[in-house]
């Protein structure tokens, strides 16, 4: 993990990934999930406080994991019946800078992976009403 070129302008970054074309058994799997997930935590260098939080659904319905981290939270919730997973990690402080579409492509046996950062709290610190 390191720290991108953004300068702190706000709250933190808040990370929205979608994974599409991923295995649906592995999208049904909460321990595939977790190896998966724990690794992506170690790698982009957040503290979990609680967690993993895991949730199945009836099928064909797939699994939510929760995570509530020193730095926030992770979120993934996965649609084995659509081949998709959206992930969120919300970071207070710095951006993270870290291959998210290399490694989850692989890690998801994914097709394509979309990564969005939205900065969180600008408005409120640059004094816009």
């Amino acid at each position: 993990m390191a720290v991108d070129d953004r300068a702190i302008t706000g709250s933190g970054v808040e990370y929205i990934v979608d994974v599409y074309g991923c295995d649906p058994e592995l999208l049904r799997s909460c321990e595939r999930l977790n190896t998966i997930v724990a690794r992506l935590v170690r790698e982009v260098g957040v503290r979990p406080i609680r967690g993993p939080l895991w949730q199945m659904f009836p099928a064909p319905g797939g699994v939510t994991g929760l995570w509530l981290l020193a730095e926030s939270h992770l979120a993934v919730h996965t649609y084995p019946e659509r081949q998709f997973a959206a992930i969120s990690l919300y970071c207070c402080g710095a951006p993270r800078t870290w291959a998210w579409e290399s490694h989850l492509r692989k890690w998801f046996e994914a097709d394509h992976v979309e990564v969005r950062s939205v900065d969180r709290g600008t408005r409120h610190q640059s004094g816009d009403v």
